[in-house]
């Protein structure tokens, strides 16, 4: 049973009761991420992320964490380009005191100074270690290749200078423009009561009234770069990125069915070649990444140093040849199947649907509908996928990353 309300101060909240189960996941989504920041904003979602875990008015931060364990309940919270999501998983005897936590920690946070002194240095190291992560490195890179170094090209993490001259005032600026109940959705999924649900929101989000959000459609100039960062480690990490379809084409299913054609799955042409017949990576793999205003269809690989020319030309000659619009039957069939199988599988995670029905809402104001899902999915037809392959791999927009003992770019 799915359950939809909107509160009078703007806010929604949708409930996808699995009564089988004996847990929930309730998460608190905010329509804001890194693509929302300016410059001097860089980085600071995912340091209000880090803040509302540090204190509030009735918690310190081993309070917030001691309240959580003491019912066995677990508490989380990330930042993507564009949301920001807080969450709880507990068994459903407990949703009630964990949600009361959650909502203490994302209402109630006051950024303690002396803790945010402690979690700049958490965050900075937390940026050193992207930096000794040559596969995350390679696709931040890919990113600002293809974007550039505002919006969706921005790291999540920010220049370690934004973080380290973060204040009180910024934090607070920033909630004032985007952590407003217009901007939020409250979503739950298990096995949870919807009356009491309801009642949750309603006693500790009523009195949300944070001014009306300031979202801005974000800027879209596809750079087209090919970038290189030189360290001395033991593979070259590989990142190519096309132009590709926006969140909700019509077009979308049929690129995600060709993807996995390409590289979604390890009967994909990338991995049977790149890895199976040639020896040439442990990882290669291709995905399609949609957001409002744009998409990327991308491949990653991290190869042999002395090998990542060959192991190029042999990503290429996949594309290539998908470009000739070879796509067998069985192929076709295959992806589809995949497809469909990974809705079905999300049917059975509370932390999935959770998000899968947050994230409906936020981008399309509307309650996330499986079986018309499923129904797209197979309403796809072979023609419809060769059709896709010509909505991708413009060489003209073409964005590449290098990371490793390189001598030049790509």
């Amino acid at each position: 049973m799915v359950h939809f309300k909107q509160f009078d101060n703007g806010l929604r909240l949708v409930v996808n009761k699995m009564d089988s189960l004996m847990s929930v996941t309730m998460g608190i989504i905010v329509h804001t991420g890194a693509s929302q920041e300016s410059d001097g904003e860089d980085g600071i979602s995912h340091f209000i992320e880090h803040m509302m875990f540090k204190g509030t008015k009735r918690r310190s931060a081993f309070g917030i964490s001691d309240d959580m364990d003491r019912i066995g309940a677990q508490v989380n919270a990330f930042t993507a380009k564009d949301i920001t999501c807080y969450y709880a998983k507990s068994t459903t005897g407990h949703a009630a005191e964990a949600f009361e936590v959650l909502a203490d920690l994302f209402l109630e946070s006051t950024f303690p100074e002396d803790e945010m002194e402690r979690e700049k240095g958490v965050i900075v190291e937390e940026i050193n270690m992207n930096e000794d992560t040559p596969d995350d490195l390679c696709l931040d890179l890919l990113a600002s290749a293809y974007f550039g170094n505002s919006g969706y090209g921005r790291n999540i993490l920010g220049p370690r200078k934004n973080v380290e001259g973060f204040t009180v005032a910024d934090i607070k600026n920033y909630m004032d423009k985007h952590y407003s109940p217009q901007n939020i959705v409250v979503s739950m999924a298990g096995n949870i009561d919807i009356n009491l649900a309801e009642d949750m929101v309603a006693k500790y989000f009523a009195t949300h009234n944070r001014r009306c959000c300031d979202r801005k459609p974000v800027e879209i100039e596809l750079k087209a770069k090919s970038l290189l960062k030189k360290k001395e480690i033991e593979q070259v990490h590989i990142g190519i990125a096309y132009p590709s379809v926006k969140r909700y084409d019509k077009m979308f299913d049929a690129t995600q069915i060709m993807n996995a054609v390409l590289g979604g799955s390890m009967s994909s042409r990338l991995f049977q070649t790149v890895r199976e017949k040639l020896g040439l990576a442990y990882t290669v793999y291709s995905y399609v990444t949609a957001y409002e205003e744009t998409g990327a269809l991308s491949v990653y690989a991290g190869v042999n140093a002395s090998k990542y020319l060959q192991s190029v030309e042999a990503i290429y000659n996949c594309i290539s040849d998908l470009k000739k619009k070879d796509i067998t039957r069985e192929e076709f069939e295959r992806g589809k199947e995949q497809l469909i199988s990974s809705s079905i599988f999300s049917q059975e995670s509370t932390s999935s649907q959770m998000l899968l029905f947050g994230k409906e809402l936020i981008y399309r104001d509307r309650v996330y509908n499986f079986e018309d899902r499923v129904k797209r999915i197979s309403s796809v037809t072979y023609d419809d996928v060769m059709d896709a392959i010509d909505l991708n791999f413009d060489e003209k927009g073409k964005a590449l990353s290098l990371v490793g003992a390189a001598d030049k770019p790509l």
